[in-house]
């Protein structure tokens, strides 16, 4: 009942990180730093009552942590990066590591990288059916 109550009042993501263990909330914090680095525009929040990023409006990538793990969550594209993330343990939008083997800096920066540019095309997209809805080109591609 106390992570019910506790969660229900999350503002920010020093809220969600405070209670956490050492070892997962210094996991979190390398995480959260390198977004920040790989996207310096992001804005924090807190969605889903876990932490959150987002850019231009749009959702980019969460984070949180779990009994036995710590997760990082980018959304659909985790299976361009397969290969690469063949040891840790991943589901369609989800990876999980453990705070003592995180994940590298620079795959996390290619990955923020990727979901940006998923977001930019997705944008364009709905741009350019607006604009064959109404007849019209969008100014930008």
């Amino acid at each position: 009942m106390r992570n019910v109550k506790r969660r229900s009042k999350l503002e920010t993501i020093d809220d969600y990180l405070a209670p956490l263990d050492r070892d997962k909330r210094a996991a979190l914090e390398r995480l959260r730093t390198i977004i920040h680095q790989a996207a310096p525009e992001v804005e924090e929040c807190i969605s889903y009552q876990l932490p959150a990023f987002r850019l231009d409006g749009r959702m980019l990538v969460f984070f949180g942590a779990g009994a036995n793990h710590c997760a990082f969550y980018p959304g659909g594209i985790v299976q361009e990066f397969k290969d690469e993330l063949a040891d840790f343990e991943t589901s369609k939008g989800t990876i999980r590591f453990q705070p003592e083997r995180p994940l590298s800096a620079t795959l996390i920066k290619r990955i923020i990288k990727a979901r940006i540019a998923q977001n930019a095309a997705r944008r364009n997209k709905a741009r350019r059916r607006r604009a064959d809805r109404r007849g019209t080109r969008p100014l930008t591609p």
